[in-house]
């Protein structure tokens, strides 16, 4: 399996970033192919030191790094890249990583 962590800093406004996000962002996201699981942090997002300036995490399962690289080439991929701009003020920050369990 790959992940694809997607870390959105603390917005301009936090109220309208989450109405964006949820009632439009996450239709497009789920339409990007390879997509096998789809998850959000709820609550805070903290560290073991305290608080951070993160917003929100998603976290997206694909089967492995080709299949991320190829989601976003398609057009799916880029429309979603193209939404968050529109409502991720504050910045993003984006990982992708192949895993395994150990």
């Amino acid at each position: 399996m790959a992940r694809l962590v997607v870390m959105y800093k603390t917005p301009q406004d936090a109220a309208a970033f989450d109405k964006h996000y949820f009632e439009k962002h996450v239709a497009i996201a789920k339409k990007i192919p390879g997509v096998r699981k789809y998850e959000v942090s709820q609550g805070a997002v903290t560290s073991p030191m305290g608080g951070t300036n993160y917003h929100l995490v998603a976290i997206l399962e694909f089967d492995n790094v080709a299949a991320i690289q190829n989601a976003f080439a398609s057009a799916e991929g880029q429309a979603a890249v193209a939404d968050v701009q529109t409502f991720a003020t504050g910045g993003v920050d984006i990982f992708m990583f192949d895993s395994r369990q150990v």
